[in-house]
């Protein structure tokens, strides 16, 4: 099927901001990880900016770690987009968080009618290339086609270490993933935008579960696809990669976060 715009360009998203942030430590020792500043801005703020010049009107940030100063910080915030928190008592790890907040409502009336949203990990972080890179995913959304869309990045091009890479993906976007032995072109860049339709049937899942195991399914069925991305992303899992970024944008080169 040729790759269409959604019946309304997404509107909503989660941002996932409850981890706990361990590999980041101890910078994280006394603050959640999406808090943590880069380029003059938190992290959060950064992706809040992202999904507001992307249109989007909702954003549900969840919370569990430090989750008082997420709340503050949000609450601090000047322009939009509105954000509603939500905090996770236990941690509900990543497909758990956005299951929660889609049973109780919170994405908003679009979602609950079947809309897509984007899901943006607090610590993702990511220059836009040509064209924003949340564009790029709205349009390439085929709406009877996939139930997910994730947004990869070339492992040789970042910055860090990012182990064997995560996926493989054909000239069509079918990601696959990396067999045993096997080196991964691609890695997930913290992004992505998907369905309602994507946790239709997880009633079997414990309550914290991954999105992994969601994509898994997809994968499995075909209804996941990949796109990769045209612009920088930085991979910000320890205080050295944070410190290499920060670094990075001061290059005339790189320059300011567009």
């Amino acid at each position: 099927m040729t790759p269409s715009l959604p019946a309304s360009p997404p509107t909503s998203a989660m941002l996932l901001a409850a981890g706990l942030g361990l590999r980041m430590r101890p910078l994280t020792a006394e603050t959640a990880k999406p808090l943590l500043p880069l380029a003059g801005r938190a992290l959060l703020d950064h992706a809040l900016d992202r999904l507001a010049a992307a249109g989007v009107t909702r954003v549900v940030v969840n919370g569990h770690w430090q989750a008082e100063r997420v709340r503050a910080h949000l609450a601090a915030r000047q322009g939009g987009p509105e954000t509603v928190f939500r905090e996770e008592p236990a941690l509900l790890d990543t497909g758990g968080g956005v299951r929660a907040a889609l049973a109780e409502g919170l994405l908003g009336e679009n979602v609950a009618a079947g809309a897509p949203f984007f899901v943006i990990n607090g610590d993702a972080f990511w220059l836009d290339g040509p064209r924003p890179a949340l564009s790029r995913l709205a349009a390439a959304w085929a709406e009877q086609a996939i139930d997910v869309l994730l947004l990869c990045h070339r492992a040789c091009q970042v910055m860090a270490d990012v182990g064997a890479g995560d996926f493989l993906i054909d000239p069509w976007g079918v990601p696959r993933r990396r067999g045993p032995r096997e080196i991964a072109p691609y890695v997930f860049a913290g992004v992505q935008l998907v369905s309602p339709r994507l946790f239709a049937e997880c009633d079997d899942l414990p309550a914290a579960f991954s999105m992994n195991r969601l994509w898994d399914r997809a994968i499995a069925v075909g209804r996941a696809r990949a796109l990769v991305h045209d612009g920088l992303w930085f991979h910000l899992s320890t205080p050295d990669d944070l410190a290499a970024a920060e670094i990075a944008l001061r290059r005339p080169a790189i320059g300011a976060t567009r």
